[in-house]
């Protein structure tokens, strides 16, 4: 291998599934692998095949389909292990068992309750039986950053001499920190892998601390060549390595780290999603390279400059990972965003209109949010009808059993007047106490209120058409609140 690839080593099967309430059947895990090839990574870590027979299975199924990467196996420091792991993956046409033991004083009298002697007695027969079994051995110091670094270079050493070819140093705890780990790779570099171009050395970091990928990242530059990582960052309590924002980092910040990896990009997005959906857990809205807002802009500044040039804002680009950009129209959102929402649904308007529409967008956005493209065309449809003559400042309405009140203060021509009166519920007390304002004898002739969103800030399209003894009109008005839509709809139309 090139000393400037970058093996990227996926467990989102095995590291992944472990986390509390993932349970993959067999052909489930097929479907992700089969992903996973389409994103091509290097290494595919199957499961634990000696974990379970449903895990064995899984693994075996997976060995007998993928052509391409090379299919991993994790396994003890077992003679059982080890041989189930091989019966699982040998059908493989790449294959990988991979051998581990706990390092750390703490693991080994707590976890192992063995001594350092039998511990490294332990990694050297087992890597030397797995050798005999398959080319391609893997071992692991598991919890290596509280390991004794003497101990860790020892036992590293012994694996490399029975035939191991792959180092991995993992912080199985999430305890290190960049600098910490940057010096014990580059020890386990300069000591045990030195100048063997065969042995790569590999990471395996969890994010306790949230540096899983800031540590993997460190490592490059200590001379490590595999990273080891899971799809949405899933695994034990915090979670793994996230393998897409590894992979994202390596191609946009190659200035930083120098080195070349096989992924297809574009199939990063369709693979989270996957993931999320048969493991059941969801992705973070903000979550890097694939949350839901990871290329979404709601700012009225960010959108200024995003229009202006995307590369203001983005650092790579949402089709490299099969995303979209998103220009998110809510209440932070300025006039670029919302006459770029209104470009793309080919909707012009004079200055007068757009000013209107922007500022009854502005105060829908204050009450829910996002405003999503069927409430943009209510907003420029009900701004189209309206004039400033007569204006709703507030309505308050009261209702109990079959008695209904409304108190409605409007600004007519400048001068604000304020009426109340009873109804036959409470938009009917609302309308008779407008027209006592308005000192008109207008005839509802219909009334519809049609929900254009769902959910419990549903915005409503309320439209009234009125007979003011002359003309039938029609009113519209755009909401969150049906009365005050309402009202505004009944006074849209009187404005006409």
């Amino acid at each position: 291998m090139s000393e400037d690839q970058l093996i990227i080593f996926d467990t989102t099967l095995r590291d992944g599934e472990q986390s509390p309430g993932i349970a993959l059947t067999p052909s489930e895990k097929l479907l992700i692998a089969q992903q996973l090839e389409k994103l091509k990574v290097d290494v595919i870590e199957a499961g634990f095949a000696a974990s379970s027979p449903g895990d064995w299975d899984g693994v075996n199924l997976i060995a007998k389909n993928i052509q391409n990467s090379t299919i991993a196996s994790l396994a003890r420091c077992v003679p059982d292990d080890i041989e189930k792991a091989w019966e699982a993956i040998k059908v493989a046409k790449k294959s990988r068992i991979h051998v581990f033991t706990s390092t750390s004083d703490i693991h080994m009298e707590h976890m192992l309750r063995k001594t350092k002697e039998e511990v490294l007695h332990d990694a050297k027969e087992s890597v030397r039986y797995a050798k005999n079994l398959c080319d391609d051995i893997e071992f692991s110091a598991q919890d290596a950053t509280r390991t004794d670094k003497d101990f860790l270079i020892e036992i590293l050493k012994v694996a490399v001499e029975e035939g191991a070819t792959t180092i991995n140093v993992p912080d199985t705890v999430g305890y290190a920190t960049p600098s910490d780990y940057l010096e014990l790779l580059k020890g386990v570099y300069d000591k045990v892998k030195g100048k063997n171009e065969d042995i790569i050395i590999s990471t395996h970091c969890h994010n306790d601390l949230g540096l899983a990928v800031a540590n993997s990242l460190t490592a490059i530059k200590a001379g490590a060549r595999q990273i080891e990582g899971a799809i949405n960052g899933i695994g034990e309590r915090a979670g793994n390595t996230s393998t897409e924002e590894i992979i994202m980092a390596v191609k946009t910040r190659q200035d930083q780290y120098g080195v070349d990896i096989n992924a297809e990009t574009t199939e990063i997005l369709e693979t989270s999603r996957l993931v999320s959906k048969l493991t059941g857990y969801p992705v973070q809205y903000n979550k890097a390279v694939v949350g839901k807002n990871a290329f979404s802009h709601e700012s009225g500044i960010h959108q200024h400059g995003y229009l202006r040039n995307s590369m203001t804002y983005e650092i790579m680009t949402p089709d490299s990972v099969g995303q979209e950009a998103k220009i998110i129209l809510g209440k932070h959102s300025g006039r670029a965003g919302f006459k770029d929402a209104l470009d793309k649904l080919n909707i012009e308007l004079d200055e007068e209109a757009f000013n209107s529409s922007f500022d009854t967008f502005k105060k829908l956005a204050d009450r829910k949010g996002e405003i999503v493209e069927n409430e943009l065309r209510a907003i420029v449809g009900q701004v189209e009808t309206s004039s400033s003559e007569i204006k709703l400042v507030s309505v308050s309405v009261n209702s109990k059993d079959q008695y209904a009140s409304a108190r409605v203060t409007l600004d007519v021509h400048g001068k604000e007047l304020t009426e109340e009166a009873e109804g036959d519920g409470m938009i009917h007390a609302a309308f008779t106490a407008v027209k006592k304002i308005l000192e008109t004898d207008a005839t509802l002739i219909d009334y519809r209120v049609e929900s254009i969103t769902k959910g419990a800030d549903a915005t409503a399209e309320i439209v009234t058409i009125i007979n003011d003894g002359h003309n039938l009109k029609q009113g519209r008005a755009v909401s969150t609140d049906v009365v005050q839509g309402s009202v505004e709809s009944f006074l849209n139309a009187l404005n006409r």
